[in-house]
C-alpha cells in the first residue's frame, strides 16, 4: 500500500520522470497551432515548498530533481527550463502549473482534485489563466466527461495515490473508457514501484484489455528489495513516435545519476504495438 501525497514527494525520481515524459508529449502536440486540452485527473495543490515540514520529512527531493547532474544529460534541457526559477525559490511546480505556463490562446486546462484544501491551492497557483478550470470532482469522471473533447487533441495525466490495491485495476478500467469515447487521445498513465506483482499484473490488464499503441517507461533508484517506492513509471498510450528513442538515450544517465549505488535500471518496452 502507499500513501502518495504530493507534497511529501515533490521534485522526487518519480516527478523527474513523470514531468520529463509530461513536457514531451506536451512538445509534440504544441508542434501544431491546432488547440488541444490538457486533462489531469489528479492534479495536487500545484506547487510545493521544497523547504516546507513535510518536504523536508522525506527528503526526497535530494535523490531527485535535486541531484541531477544537468549539464551532462542534454535531453533535460526543457525540463531544467521548466523548473529552474522554482528551484531557485526552493519550490518544485507540480504538473498543473507546468502545463498551465505552457498553454498557448486557445488550448484549455483541466484540473481535478477532491480535497478541499488541496484544492484552494490549486485554485490560487493555477486557476487564474481564463484557459485554466479547477474542478473538485472525481477526475475519472471527468475524464469520461469531457471525451470527446471539442479540439479533438487531448493530452491526459492520470496520476493517483494508489492507496488502496484495487487502484491499480480502476485505472485501466479509466484508461479504457476514455480511448473508447476518442482514441486518438495522449494519455500516461503513471504507477509507483512498491509491490512488483502489483505492477506486472497492471502490465498484464492494460495488455489483456487490448490498448493499442501502449509503451512502457521506468526508472529505479534501487532494486525492488529496498524499502518504500524504490521506481516508478508511466504507462504512454499514443506517444509522440520520438519519445521510445529519445527515452533510451536519456534513462541510462538518468537513474544511474538518481541511483543510490549509482547502477543504471531502466525498462522500456511496448506492451501493446500499434
Amino acid at each position: 500500500m502507499l500513501s502518495y501525497q504530493h507534497q511529501y514527494h515533490a521534485g522526487n525520481h518519480a516527478d523527474v520522470l513523470k514531468h520529463w515524459l509530461l513536457l514531451e508529449c506536451l512538445a509534440h502536440l504544441q508542434k501544431k497551432d491546432k488547440p488541444f486540452d490538457y486533462i489531469d485527473t489528479h492534479a495536487g495543490g500545484g506547487l510545493y515548498r521544497l523547504d516546507s515540514e513535510a518536504a523536508r520529512k522525506t527528503g526526497e527531493a535530494s535523490e531527485g530533481v535535486l541531484k541531477l547532474p544537468w549539464d551532462s544529460l542534454p535531453e533535460l534541457q526543457d525540463y531544467r527550463a521548466s523548473v529552474a526559477d522554482d528551484l531557485n525559490r526552493k519550490c518544485y511546480p507540480g504538473s498543473p502549473l507546468l502545463v498551465s505556463r505552457r498553454l498557448r490562446p486557445g488550448d484549455r486546462g483541466w484540473f481535478f482534485e477532491m480535497h478541499p484544501a488541496t484544492v484552494r491551492d490549486l485554485e490560487k497557483h493555477c486557476g487564474k489563466p481564463k484557459s485554466c478550470r479547477v474542478k473538485r470532482e472525481d477526475g475519472f469522471a471527468g475524464l469520461t466527461a469531457l471525451l470527446p473533447t471539442a479540439s479533438r487533441r487531448a493530452l491526459v495525466l492520470i496520476d493517483p495515490s494508489y492507496e488502496v490495491e484495487s487502484d491499480y485495476r480502476s485505472v485501466v478500467s479509466a484508461v479504457a473508457a476514455a480511448l473508447k469515447k476518442m482514441p486518438q487521445t495522449q494519455i500516461l498513465l503513471w504507477y509507483p514501484v512498491v509491490s512488483r506483482e502489483r505492477v506486472n499484473t497492471l502490465e498484464k490488464d492494460i495488455i489483456k484489455a487490448g490498448l493499442r499503441n501502449s509503451h512502457l517507461f521506468e526508472i529505479s533508484i534501487d532494486d525492488d528489495a529496498g524499502e518504500g517506492m524504490t521506481a516508478s513509471g508511466l504507462i504512454a498510450i499514443n506517444p509522440p513516435w520520438t519519445t521510445p528513442e529519445r527515452f533510451k538515450s536519456l534513462a541510462p544517465g538518468l537513474s544511474a545519476a538518481m541511483a543510490r549505488d549509482g547502477k543504471p535500471r531502466w525498462r522500456y518496452q511496448v506492451l501493446v504495438p500499434e
